[in-house]
């Protein structure tokens, strides 16, 4: 991960929400703010030229790393840009604003990759790739794990206690503890107001009295580069103190801690596998990696029909998709599911052999091999 300063992280979160056809395009012609940018990219380079050798492919990844890309360019055999987020509407026109800023830098480039083309419309490179993301079956995030230890994932971030709490696992929100055997509904996601937490979590009143609602996302105080988190948490937070008592008692809101990330990991990956139903309520979302890792685990997945989560799922196959804006369409979808136990597996079943089918790190790996074997044909 790239280390740098609250005001580099607040300029390339800016990057984040224009690329979303957001965001504010006056910044990007601010010296102030150009220059932590760039100096930022400067101060880190010499280490990894150090590392780096004349016939390596370099891949960077989205906009933080992007204007490293010149200079790497001139000691490497080729450099990618893989821009992981992405939207297909820009109805202000900022996004131009972005590839204005980064011209030279997307000269320089050997080709970009994205998980659509089309979220990078008007973007100046050789030539533009589709590459989707893709997840590891056997990482600690997606690993198998038995139900005791799924259990002791829980305890550890004290679902089964009542009452808020704060360890080294994180911090929680809620008033009653999760039932062992309750119906439990999972988004993981970033506080980021593009992957509607809080509007889940507004649904919950309509939602069956079975259904447990957990929301979990990274500590907020441990994320450096995405500022906004400790506010949209809170707004998440203002909801949940909101609810009537007797829907409340039935939202858990989890800050994971990632100081240690394999932990971190495991802690996600039982919350998934504990999880008889995961959402992903995104208003936008480039790919949506959580949503592979619950295909992978079997999980029927109700997502907003926008970005890559409309190329992962095919409604009534391997999940549900809704307008991302339809509350009615995401209770009835999810209350449906919750209903119908054969429904669930089925979708589940189905997911995962999508997800092991076209997402897999080995269809990745191979899809980079094919990039340096071409770059190395034009050389």
């Amino acid at each position: 991960m790239l280390g740098a300063t609250k005001e580099f992280f607040d300029f390339t979160k800016n990057l984040h929400h224009l690329i979303h056809g957001q965001g504010s395009p006056e910044r990007l012609t601010s010296p102030s703010e150009t220059d932590v940018y760039r100096r930022t990219l400067a101060d880190v380079l010499p280490a990894l030229l150090a590392v780096l050798r004349p016939t390596d492919t370099v891949i960077l990844h989205d906009p933080q790393t992007l204007g490293l890309a010149p200079a790497l360019r001139e000691h490497v055999r080729s450099v990618y840009w893989q821009c992981h987020i992405g939207s297909m509407t820009d109805s202000r026109q900022v996004k131009e604003a972005v590839w204005a800023f980064f011209v030279e830098d997307l000269a320089t480039l050997d080709g970009i990759l994205v998980a659509d083309r089309a979220y990078v419309s008007g973007a100046l490179a050789s030539r533009v790739i589709e590459i989707c993301p893709a997840t590891w079956s056997l990482s600690p995030k997606n690993a198998p794990l038995s139900r005791a230890e799924i259990d002791s994932r829980l305890d550890e971030l004290g679902l089964f206690g009542a009452g808020a709490t704060s360890n080294d696992a994180g911090r929680l929100w809620q008033t009653h503890l999760l039932p062992h055997e309750a119906l439990a509904v999972l988004q993981v996601s970033r506080w980021d107001p593009l992957k509607g937490m809080s509007n889940v979590l507004r649904t919950l009143e309509g939602l069956d009295d079975s259904i447990h609602l957990v929301l979990a996302g990274p500590d907020p105080k441990e994320v450096l580069d995405d500022p906004e988190g400790s506010e949209q948490l809170a707004e998440t937070l203002q909801v949940w103190d909101g609810l009537p008592a007797r829907v409340r008692q039935r939202a858990h809101v989890v800050a994971l801690s990632s100081r240690d990330s394999v932990e971190n990991a495991l802690r996600v990956n039982a919350l998934q596998r504990r999880a008889d139903i995961v959402t992903q309520r995104s208003l936008e979302e480039g790919f949506g990696l959580t949503v592979t890792e619950a295909m992978l685990k079997e999980k029927p997945v109700v997502a907003s029909r926008t970005g890559g989560l409309a190329k992962q799922i095919q409604t009534g196959q391997n999940g549900i998709l809704v307008d991302p804006l339809d509350d009615s369409a995401f209770i009835t979808s999810v209350n449906a599911l919750a209903r119908d136990a054969k429904l669930r597996t089925h979708l589940g079943r189905n997911a995962a052999l999508t997800a092991t089918q076209r997402y897999s790190l080995e269809r990745l790996v191979g899809d980079y091999n094919t990039l340096t074997i071409t770059t190395n044909q034009r050389a």
